[in-house]
């Protein structure tokens, strides 16, 4: 099948499978990555993963991490920050240290044991946020200390992928030092702060002013795809810069135009296309035979945030009812860890071997962590 027509059967797919997903309570991209096993090798096999449809879900995975940055709210961090921070830094914290042990235990190099626990110190709250309005939850302090927590938990796992990747993945950059390559990272994280500050608001102003009504969400994309490109060409992951031009977008008037736009464009056809290129890299072929790692990892995945998040709300003064909230709050992993897995499989830090077992794992916990948080919410 060419590619048009590969790309009209993944749309529909995933517009049909996302469909049914939601109206089932569960999130729309659980319904995405099953359309990708549906269609793709591992079961159908109708669809398989070209060139083409590879930069298609580049381009997707950057414009979803654009948005993540567009979205991450830095006046509900500042408000919340103390409990923010905490619950974030020990809920990334202990994930990492128990999946990279465990993964050593099970046999696994260091490198990928350590990749491992840095996919499940990812948070994804979109799917909190949810269960959250819908109980009337998301004003009170444990809704906001998981939205500003879930901020801070971004910019970790952000910046730990990227230099986990830099220094321990493949890479195309391979003359230069490696002291050069730590300067040249030092001097971006310091450019971002210029984007932010100035460069940012400068550039969406001059953009309003031009004639095409469009100009201002095309200034915002080439600042996206801009920041992307330079942090790829000095070794850090790309996402780094998608990221963080949704932050300083967001920080602009700009935003909600923006973000209403670069949504349309995103979800209409390059972010399906990320979630199904998952799916497609999916193999079911002895998958029972790692039933016992899955179970393990998820029960690991699952207590290591919960326990982690609700930790530190409670050092910092909140009840163990509340404590308990925030730290299911913090349980989903979702679409950030879908990126994060799929960059390390990229980058040869996550084995194909037991990458179908991982996406299954995400997913478990993806679709648990709502319980989880219904049921802590009934308790306070």
């Amino acid at each position: 099948m060419n590619f048009l027509g590969s790309l009209a059967l993944i749309l529909v797919t995933t517009l049909v499978m996302g469909h049914f997903s939601r109206k089932l309570g569960m999130p729309a991209v659980i319904g995405q990555l099953l359309a990708g096993i549906l269609i793709g090798p591992a079961l159908l096999n109708w669809v398989q993963l070209t060139h083409t449809m590879s930069e298609f879900s580049e381009i997707g995975v950057i414009i979803l991490m654009f948005i993540a940055g567009l979205e991450s709210d830095l006046n509900l961090l500042r408000k919340y920050f103390k409990p923010g921070v905490l619950v974030a830094v020990i809920g990334v914290i202990l994930p990492i240290a128990a999946v990279l042990g465990f993964g050593l235990l099970w046999g696994f190099s260091s490198t990928s044991s350590l990749f491992l626990g840095i996919t499940f110190a990812a948070t994804s709250v979109s799917i909190s946020v949810e269960v959250l309005k819908e109980l009337n939850a998301l004003d009170g302090k444990s809704g906001a200390t998981i939205l500003g927590a879930a901020v801070v938990d971004d910019i970790l796992t952000v910046l730990i992928l990227s230099v986990t990747v830099s220094v321990l993945g493949t890479s195309e950059k391979g003359g230069a030092p490696l002291w050069l390559t730590m300067v040249e990272q030092a001097l971006y994280f310091v450019a971002i702060y210029a984007v932010v500050k100035w460069a940012a608001p400068y550039l969406m102003r001059l953009a309003e002013k031009m004639y095409p009504s469009i100009a201002v969400t095309i200034m915002s994309l080439l600042l996206c795809l801009g920041m992307a490109y330079v942090a790829d060409l000095i070794g850090l992951s790309a996402v780094i810069g998608a990221f963080f031009a949704g932050v300083a977008v967001g920080q602009t008037q700009y935003r909600h135009e923006v973000d209403q736009n670069v949504e349309a464009i995103g979800y209409a056809v390059f972010i399906p296309v990320f979630f199904v290129s998952i799916g497609l890299n999916m193999r079911f072929d002895g998958l029972w035979k790692d039933i016992g790692f899955i179970l393990i990892l998820t029960v690991i995945a699952l207590l290591t945030k919960w326990v982690g998040g609700g930790l530190g709300a409670r050092w910092t003064g909140s009840t163990w009812p509340e404590s308990n909230v925030i730290g299911a709050g913090m349980v989903s992993r979702g679409e950030m860890a879908l990126i994060v897995a799929q960059i390390g499989f990229e980058a040869q830090l996550l084995g194909k071997e037991y990458y179908s077992a991982v996406i299954v794992v995400i997913i478990l916990t993806t679709l648990i962590a709502p319980f989880m948080l219904k049921d802590a919410l009934k308790r306070v």
